[in-house]
């Protein structure tokens, strides 16, 4: 059995001719390929565009309904990520003729009646590229992943969770629907850092983190503001949804014993919550301001609470007063 047909590669074979077909199929089938068969263009183009679409095509350049020409351009249109690799098989052997399925953008061809070992060999090529293009990808998400997300936690960083905060406050407008944010911090951690160690004081913020992405739902936005700030957007959340949010999150992480190689540790967080109740009414720079308010009243009270912004801490003058966050370009 082929490398290939080990990872379970998954073609489609389209050719409307039962004896090519059935000896495609029965072919590539021997060398362990998962092989999706279709009879026209038409049944081709419908398979090709599912989600789970086999990535390597082999097409009949003529068929009913939709030619194998006619079903590449229709699959380049759509320019969708990954790659859909085309192999063209055709009786025809003009140069002329071969040009004119390049130009549709099919990546090889191979002449009918086929030869099995070029067809293998064919195959193998299109399996390659597609590989390296699978890598491309991964490696561009990656590089996409560093230049928005904390290296430590894994979450949005300081800038692209700010990023967020604008554009979910412009949506929250246009959609007349509220917005709520929390501003969340780990109790004494500079203590525990000092206590315990930078590399331990690491492992917490990572746990909690991940204990925090738990207890929220999957369209709200969570970000490391910076050092043990946490900052977290909530869509279509007013302050009372936004106090129960709050306080989930705050017992989930208080309840939860983090493992570190000198044992168990607790530790607990304050959170301010702000909200834009009366929708576009607010201004993003007041709304996150108002929250780091409410987060520092938690934390003179005592620490291990939630605080939700006041009227007062909702007002322009507050940010002007207390400009400790830089003003949001709305």
């Amino acid at each position: 059995m082929d490398t290939e047909g080990d990872r379970q590669v998954k073609l489609l074979i389209a050719e409307d001719d039962p004896v090519s077909r059935r000896l495609l199929e029965a072919t590539l089938t021997k060398w362990g390929y998962e092989v999706t068969v279709c009879t026209n263009g038409v049944q081709a183009l419908e398979a090709l565009q599912r989600e789970d679409a086999p990535r390597l095509a082999i097409l009949d350049w003529m068929m009913p309904e939709m030619d194998g020409v006619q079903v590449c351009r229709e699959v380049r249109k759509r320019a969708e990520e990954p790659y859909t690799y085309i192999l063209l098989l055709t009786a025809k052997c003009q140069k002329e003729e071969l040009v004119e399925g390049l130009d549709a953008e099919a990546d090889d061809y191979l002449t009918k009646p086929f030869d099995p070992s070029e067809l293998r060999a064919r195959v193998r090529s299109g399996i390659r590229i597609l590989e390296l293009q699978a890598d491309l990808i991964a490696a561009r998400e990656e590089l996409r992943k560093q230049a928005t997300h904390d290296p430590l936690t894994g979450l949005w960083h300081h800038s692209a969770i700010l990023d967020i905060l604008r554009r979910e406050f412009s949506r929250s407008k246009r959609e007349n629907t509220p917005l709520c944010v929390l501003m969340l911090d780990i109790d004494r951690f500079k203590r525990f850092n000092d206590t315990y160690g930078h590399q331990k004081g690491d492992l917490v913020l990572r746990e909690i983190a991940e204990s925090m992405h738990q207890t929220l739902r999957d369209y709200d936005m969570l970000g490391r503001y910076g050092g043990e700030e946490f900052l977290i957007v909530l869509p279509a959340c007013n302050p009372e949804q936004g106090v129960v949010a709050a306080e989930r999150l705050r017992k989930h992480v208080a309840s939860k014993s983090i493992d570190t190689p000198d044992g168990p540790v607790h530790v607990t967080v304050s959170v301010g919550v702000a909200a834009d109740a009366q929708v576009g009414k607010l201004d993003a720079n007041v709304l996150l301001r108002a929250a780091d308010v409410a987060l520092y009243r938690a934390k003179d009270a005592g620490r291990n609470r939630t605080e939700l912004a006041t009227p007062g801490d909702l007002s322009a003058e507050m940010l002007v007063r207390t400009p400790r966050n830089p003003p949001l370009n709305n």
